[in-house]
């Protein structure tokens, strides 16, 4: 296949010159920027439609975005670059080259988190309704964002010969990310992985879904972005265990997105049935 190509085979797909970067009045731009600028825009449209559906003023979330786009960016950015220094150490300039991708989902949040809660303590409103509209808009750009990692030809997963195998050029992919097993099995030039990009991409698309349903039975604010965090947090945990390219915590060989999915997953399930037990109770105070 030649070197722009992706295929899923078992799927009788091919897609023939998948461009890294769009010439835009003579100038490259990264497939990967597009697609993730697109999915910011889709979600910040998202989460004031969610903040009007449910009472309150969506301009608030167009007040935030400034900062919240900014901040959660150079968050995901200052993450990645932290767990992954050996890459950048010999050469930091390419800290600030993030046209190749390099955005840590986890350190955005982190930091989308902070942001909300410092915006809404200068503006003297309740940081919960607000991170529950962020949750949708989140998952909105999470989804679209996993495509920009296609692109990119990142974001994979271990040798699979399974269903949804897909293969690309080995000399598109970064050398780091090719594992021994896949090594092993590579023919003609090219290797064969586990799509984990979509698989993510599909998990959020399902908790979207799920949290858009349930948006009408949610019991107190801040209970939608628990429930992402809880369902993200499995979710990535599990896809996490067969990604090439994780993240380590220092001096050890456990992924840190793991202890973080499982963390988040274990935290916000246990916070969530505090509160509803607390809900509870109080109903059954006020009935006697």
């Amino acid at each position: 296949m030649d070197l722009m190509d992706i295929s899923f085979p078992h799927l009788g797909i091919y897609l023939r010159n998948v461009p890294k970067t769009l010439s835009v009045f003579g100038f490259d731009v990264a497939m990967y920027g597009i697609v993730i600028a697109t999915g910011m825009l889709l979600g910040l449209t998202m989460a004031a439609h969610i903040a009007k559906k449910t009472g309150h003023d969506p301009d608030t979330i167009w007040d935030l975005s400034v900062w919240l786009l900014t901040l959660s960016v150079l968050g995901a950015r200052i993450y990645y670059v932290i767990f992954m220094w050996d890459m950048y150490k010999n050469d930091p300039i390419q800290i600030f080259n993030i046209r190749g991708g390099g955005l840590a989902i986890y350190g955005g949040i982190i930091a989308g988190v902070l942001t909300v809660a410092g915006f809404c303590r200068i503006k003297k409103i309740s940081p919960f309704w607000v991170l529950d509209c962020c949750a949708y808009g989140l998952l909105i750009g999470q989804i679209l964002g996993r495509w920009g990692n296609f692109f990119n030809r990142e974001v994979f997963g271990e040798y699979t010969d399974s269903l949804f195998a897909m293969k690309i050029p080995a000399a598109m992919v970064r050398e780091s990310d090719i594992s021994e097993k896949i090594a092993a099995h590579m023919a003609d030039g090219c290797i064969q992985v586990h799509p984990t990009f979509l698989y993510e991409g599909l998990w959020n698309l399902a908790l979207l879904i799920f949290l858009l349903v349930f948006l009408k039975h949610k019991k107190f604010d801040g209970q939608i972005i628990l429930m992402y965090f809880a369902g993200y947090g499995i979710g990535r945990a599990l896809i996490e265990y067969i990604r090439t390219d994780q993240l380590y915590i220092p001096g050890t060989s456990v992924p840190v997105n793991l202890v973080l999915g499982i963390g988040a997953f274990c935290l916000s399930t246990a916070v969530i049935l505090w509160r509803l037990s607390r809900i509870r109770e109080k109903e059954r105070n006020n009935i006697q």
